[in-house]
């Protein structure tokens, strides 16, 4: 690839041949303020934030959509761009909801970091502003069209990672706004409910319903004994919420954290993951030794098993049986744990801290609720509502002192319950498992290397008791679509395939803290869930046991209580059943 040498703001630059002004500037560390555009999403120049002026070229320039030339001179604060810009700005927010105080977004929102950036104090503009309209009618994502910018970023998200396209332009001129098709809400589509498009909206046009309040309540209500379970990839971000560094690892203050604002458990679902690998690695060295359905596919991703359900209804049986693992351990905490402790399990309340806002509309799936009214969990927050909760409970988090989660019954967890949080963490826990099980004996090979990273779709053949063994894992269904085609077609040469939901795994969930489009463009997508991903692998590392069946309290929860993987209770309380969803036309 050829060079291409430019001057910016009278600074000599290099670039390569095909990239834009903006890609130059980035890399040349010259801020160019953008609002529509994210790398590897969007590149529309739709919004004209990053206008600039190239000599001897009549009019201001898109920086995203420019490509560069040998010789050329761009200035990017110019008079001329500045007031440009501002205008371009302040005719955004003549439009806008302008409740920044009470908006979900405040301090975190991209167009208000805009107007402080370009100092915009008063709006000279007025007229009639978009009608506030809602959509709330799922349980997980909100839609609020009077804070949308039409920057297209959740357009091309849904389409380019989640293959879906649900949204896009619905009506035309000041009616213009960004929606299901038709103008249909979410809960008519086959909405993942992934988040994928909250985490790349740069307002609050899109976001994850709140429940922080609901966990309040249920903590000052004395006759509620509330447990709370944290996810892995939790560890590797919520720290990012206090100003700590992205993929800073913080497990021993969140325990201390949830401990403090009185909770009367507080648990790692590293335990369920345990517990899931298991009851999943039983079941795929049942199926892959008896005739059963292969390859199988892993169900810890409530987003993928929804889009499942509505688009590849006709294979759900290569789904594994079992709950995720935050279902599994709720499940046992409200009857094991009950019984042993004489707990009414209905005054029990479980809250479980996800990174993901598709576990919101998991836990009142038809096919999870229990015959006995029970609900395996009752409230999800998300990562960034974990951090809402700390803080309105006045606790100082970044200079808490490590502390540990509870230990009894459900407290011991391994590291192959630690990186469930990545994509191919499942298969490698599973893997770790079922290569013992079946080699009957204890193997001191533990990283499975083939499984990890953040490509599209990674495969291995491995040799297991004499058997070759081919496994594939992939994140965003974009992806994922490649192996269920092969899959529909009868064409797949995998056993067993490991499928998340949402890109990278749950360390990028659509519950986990925004990370600024600052950083996103100038160092790609991939920067910072690599390091969220670095921070479990790195806690893999440290823990005494790194294979789930070697966890004694798993095995005595087995001993006293469920007696064997894919048992008779097992399946009541552990495994679930899907069913094919209408698909939207």
């Amino acid at each position: 690839m050829s060079e291409v040498h430019l001057k910016i703001d009278n600074i000599d630059v290099t670039a390569n041949e095909g990239d834009t002004i903006l890609d130059a500037a980035i890399a040349a560390g010259i801020h160019i303020p953008t609002l529509c555009y994210l790398k590897d999403v969007n590149k529309s120049g739709a919004c004209r934030v990053c206008l600039v002026e190239v000599k001897r070229a009549r009019n201001l320039l898109s920086a995203c959509t420019t490509p560069v030339a040998e010789g050329q001179e761009v200035f990017t604060h110019t008079k001329r761009v500045l007031d440009a810009r501002r205008n371009t700005v302040e005719l955004i927010l003549s439009n806008h909801s302008k409740d920044c105080l009470s908006c979900v977004r405040n301090q975190n929102c991209e167009l208000q970091t805009l107007t402080e950036e370009l100092g915009i104090r008063d709006v000279p503009y007025s007229g009639e502003k978009k009608r506030k309209t809602i959509d709330d009618f799922v349980i997980a994502i909100e839609r609020d069209a009077s804070k949308c910018v039409l920057c297209g970023r959740c357009v091309e998200t849904c389409k380019k990672f989640q293959g879906l396209g649900i949204l896009g332009y619905e009506q035309r001129g000041f009616e213009t706004v960004v929606a299901p098709i038709y103008g249909k809400a979410f809960a008519e589509v086959n909405c993942m409910q992934c988040g994928q498009c909250v985490i790349n909206c740069p307002t609050a046009a899109l976001s994850v319903k709140e429940d922080t309040q609901k966990v309040i309540e249920a903590l000052n209500d004395p006759e509620k004994f509330v447990v709370v379970q944290t996810a892995p990839a939790v560890r590797a971000a919520l720290g990012e919420e206090f100003g700590l560094p992205i993929g800073t690892r913080v497990t021993g203050k969140m325990a201390a954290a949830l401990k403090q604002c009185g909770f009367d458990r507080v648990y790692d679902t590293n335990f369920g993951a345990d517990l899931t690998i298991m009851e999943e690695g039983y079941e795929f060295m049942d199926r892959l030794q008896n005739g059963g359905v292969l390859p199988m596919i892993t169900s810890c991703s409530p987003g993928w098993v929804r889009y499942a359900e509505f688009e590849y209804g006709d294979i759900l049986d290569h789904l594994s049986t079992c709950k995720s693992p935050h279902m599994m351990l709720g499940a046992m905490i409200k009857r094991h744990f009950a019984e042993v402790n004489k707990i009414d399990p209905s005054k029990i309340v479980n809250v479980s801290i996800m990174p993901c806002s598709a576990k919101k509309a998991e836990i009142i799936k038809p096919e999870l609720l229990e015959k006995d009214g029970l609900n395996d969990v009752d409230i999800v927050l998300t990562t960034r509502e974990c951090a809402h909760l700390i803080k309105a409970f006045g606790i100082d988090f970044v200079n808490l002192k490590d502390e540990q989660f509870d230990q009894d019954l459900f407290g011991e967890y391994t590291g192959a319950g630690v990186i469930f949080g990545a994509t191919g963490g499942v298969m490698e826990a599973a893997l770790r498992t079922v290569a013992d099980v079946l080699e009957k004996k204890d193997l001191p090979k533990v990283d499975y290397e083939a499984v990890r990273g953040l490509e599209g779709v990674k495969e291995a053949t491995l040799n297991i008791a004499g058997m070759e063994v081919k496994i594939a894992v992939t994140s965003g269904m974009a992806n994922a679509k490649l192996l269920l085609d092969q899959i529909r077609n009868g064409t797949s040469p995998y056993h067993f395939i490991e499928i998340m939901g949402c890109p990278g795994g749950c360390i990028n969930g659509g519950g986990q803290p925004f990370v600024s489009s600052v950083i996103k463009n100038k160092e790609g997508l991939d920067a910072y869930r690599q390091k969220r991903a670095k921070a479990l692998y790195d806690e893999d590392k440290i823990m005494p046991l790194r294979k789930s069946h070697e966890n004694s309290q798993i095995q005595a929860l087995y001993r006293d209580y469920l007696g064997k993987p894919g048992g008779e209770l097992s399946h009541h309380y552990l495994h679930t059943t899907y069913s094919q969803k209408p698909r939207f036309k």
